[in-house]
């Protein structure tokens, strides 16, 4: 199994960015093929390190990996293709929250991970622990494991307070969001590197000290007794 992206997997999918239409992509299809197989590669490795240091549901490089093929029916975006390759590692049990997610495409690649789209159950939990323990929302964020790959924290927020939350609450600007999540974004250069797999992996491992914050608030009551 590689280790390593190959040049030419970013040669095609830049390439797929000034054609991206059906009879070009079928007409270099053994490229895709190619491109294809190196991240997959490279997707199980990583999930080999992974395991190393978290327990990790997703089976497989191959199951973490998403499909190329865009869904264009409410976009007004036509391609039919991504110019990159995605994948998501989920975390195993439901006492572990949170999921990993990297991407790999010319001038857009990163890991991300957090909570992308959280349920309305899980989202009051977190907004909740915002407003009794805020000051321990600050040291978190400020984490210096965290920080070593990660500046802030990140998502869409909604413009007006949330119901049940008013606008004088102290932490109503971490309580407007409604995705939260982290990210780091690497240079073609980077992604090119031989040990980039060990720097992705270590990016995903800094997350742990959030995770594992989140995995208490959200599987857990106020006097920190199990709720599942």
């Amino acid at each position: 199994m590689s280790a390593v992206i190959e040049k030419s997997t970013l040669t095609f999918l830049k390439d797929l960015s000034k054609n991206n239409n059906r009879e070009w992509f079928n007409t270099n299809k053994d490229r895709y093929l190619a491109s294809y197989e190196n991240i997959n590669s490279f997707a199980d490795v990583l999930l080999l390190e992974m395991r190393k240091h978290d327990h990790i549901d997703t089976v497989s490089g191959k199951k973490s990996l998403m499909r190329i093929y865009r869904d264009t029916r409410f976009s007004n975006d036509k391609t039919p293709y991504k110019t990159y390759f995605g994948g998501g590692f989920r975390r195993a049990t439901k006492k572990l929250r949170g999921g990993y997610y990297f991407q790999i495409g010319p001038g857009k690649s990163l890991a991300a991970g957090g909570f992308f789209n959280p349920n309305p159950d899980d989202l009051f939990s977190i907004r909740t622990d915002m407003t009794y323990n805020f000051d321990e929302w600050q040291k978190l964020l400020k984490n210096k494991t965290l920080r070593k790959s990660f500046t802030e924290l990140k998502g869409d927020k909604i413009i007006t307070s949330p119901k049940g939350f008013t606008k004088e609450n102290p932490a109503i600007e971490l309580i407007r969001y409604k995705q939260f999540y982290f990210e780091k974004e690497f240079s073609d250069k980077e992604v090119l590197d031989k040990y980039f797999i060990k720097e992705l992996n270590q990016t995903f491992k800094n997350l742990r000290p959030y995770f594992d914050y989140m995995s208490e608030v959200l599987t857990t009551d106020a006097n920190g007794i199990s709720i599942l």
